[in-house]
């Protein structure tokens, strides 16, 4: 948890146009949202412990276009979210450009694959 919360920081700071994250809970989970970005949710769920999840927007087109770009790197749970277990090892290049594209969300979703 503490990486995906570092590689969430590391990706807005190296967005010139992202000026200001905010860290919060929603839901009990902590959360990441920008302006003209969608919500980053993460969390450990006692009832799955061997596993951890990055949760985006439903209703968005991210987990669509992670499952057509990036296809068998990550696991997916339907369009809300990639799935890590303990043991896996992140591939953390991938998912900084799925992180990109939620933090850049609003200025992307008018594009085929969201630019990608």
């Amino acid at each position: 948890m503490k990486f995906l919360r570092k590689l969430i920081l590391e990706t807005a700071s190296e967005d010139e146009s992202i000026k200001e994250i905010e860290e919060t809970l929603k839901w009990g989970e902590p959360s990441y949202l920008v302006k003209k970005g969608s919500t980053i949710r993460m969390d450990w769920k006692e009832k799955t412990p061997h596993q951890y999840a990055m949760y985006f927007k439903c209703t968005s087109k991210l987990v669509p276009t992670f499952k057509a770009v990036y296809g068998p790197t990550f696991r997916y749970e339907k369009n809300r979210a990639i799935l890590f277990d303990l043991e896996d090892e992140v591939p953390h290049e991938a998912l900084k450009e799925c992180i990109h594209m939620a933090l850049k969300y609003h200025s992307l979703k008018h594009l085929p694959r969201l630019g990608k």
